[in-house]
Formats: C-alpha cells, sequence, structure tokens
C-alpha cells in the first residue's frame, strides 16, 4: 500500500497494480527490437544478435529491413530489478546495450501525413523537426513501457464497511490515480446525498 485516505464513510486505498498490462500489446507506433539472455523484453522480431558482428551492423541492417524514419539504441540497467532508456546507464557491470527501438517512415506517413503536428506540417520528406518530433512520441512510448518494467503502474479501491465499492488501475501517474480516486469518492458521496434526498 502506498497510500490510504479516509474520506466520510469511504477508504481510499492507492497502490501498485498487481497485474498491469504489457503497453506493448497496445496499438504503438514504433518497434522494439531487443535481445537479452534472460529476458523476453520489448516486441516479437525475428532478428538475431549472433547474425551481425556489431551493433552498428545490426542497426544499419534493421534501417534497411524497415524503412526506418527514427531510431534510437536500447540498454539496460538490471540490478534489484530492470530499467530501461535510450543512453548508457554508466555501469559496465549491470547495463548493456540490448537493441533498438524505432518508427517506419511508413507509419509516420501513413498515420501523419498533410497534418500539422506540434506547428510543424508533416509531408513526404523527414526533416530534422520532424524527426525530432517522432523521436520524442518514440521516448513517450518507452518511458510507459518502462514504468511498467519497474511496476510504477497504480490503482485505487475505495471501500466502505469492509466491502469494495470500486476499483480502477492502469494509472501510469501516481497524482492523477490518487486525484482520480478522491474524484471517485467525492462522486459516491454525492450520489449517497442525492438518495437521501430523495427518500
Amino acid at each position: 500500500m502506498l497510500e490510504q485516505k479516509i474520506i466520510g464513510d469511504y477508504y481510499l486505498t492507492i497502490d501498485h497494480e498487481n497485474y498491469p498490462e504489457n503497453p506493448r500489446e497496445w496499438d504503438n507506433l514504433t518497434k522494439m527490437v531487443c535481445v537479452h539472455r534472460r529476458y523476453t523484453l520489448g516486441d516479437k522480431h525475428h532478428y538475431n544478435r549472433n547474425d551481425y558482428n556489431s551493433w552498428d551492423e545490426m542497426k544499419k541492417d534493421i534501417i534497411k529491413k524497415e524503412n526506418v524514419g527514427v531510431i534510437l539504441p536500447l540498454y539496460i540497467y538490471d540490478h534489484s530489478g530492470i530499467t530501461i532508456s535510450t543512453t548508457p546507464f554508466h555501469c559496465n557491470f549491470d547495463s548493456v546495450q540490448i537493441g533498438f527501438i524505432y518508427i517506419t517512415r511508413d507509419i509516420i506517413f501513413e498515420n501523419f501525413k498533410h497534418r500539422l503536428i506540434n506547428g510543424v506540417y508533416v509531408n513526404k520528406i523527414l526533416t530534422k523537426k520532424i524527426k525530432e518530433i517522432f523521436k520524442e512520441r518514440l521516448l513517450n512510448e518507452l518511458k510507459c513501457y518502462d514504468q511498467y518494467l519497474q511496476n510504477e503502474v497504480y490503482s485505487f479501491e475505495i471501500v466502505k464497511d469492509d466491502e469494495r465499492v470500486e476499483y480502477c488501475g492502469g494509472y501510469y501517474d501516481l497524482d492523477e490515480c490518487i486525484k482520480e480516486g478522491i474524484s471517485m469518492v467525492n462522486d459516491l458521496i454525492n450520489e449517497n446525498v442525492i438518495h437521501q434526498e430523495m427518500l
């Protein structure tokens, strides 16, 4: 339990979600190609690290085969849990590169061609500004997946008279989870007041 609040006759409990849904099963824009001897990470793919002499060689092959628009390396830090990033963790013992995260040109143009994003018009050419925009989207999807790996997905439970009244999970922002939980309790209190007034 991370936090508990008593609001009227209700107990609001905030905690980590026990069985969060893997964000890589969602409809993502990006693809994660990960290779690790102990963990199955990222998305399903057909690339084999042993087929390449270096990460750079593997990167070039992915760019060519997948028609990549934006690609970044992926690193893992494995020590009492795992976390991933597009930059090294400066720990040679517990941190290594495990692959890449990328978004293809096809995905970019199929979904965003002739659209204005952050003040930039997406056309047939991937300009530096457009690449920066999709780099941010790539990092956002990675952040969500990293929170999942670190068990930073939250839920709230509302209990009254030792009975669960409401439960909701899948929050990737702790403050939002707390806010939604409090809002739900207040709605329940208001509903009870209205019900009492109608009797």
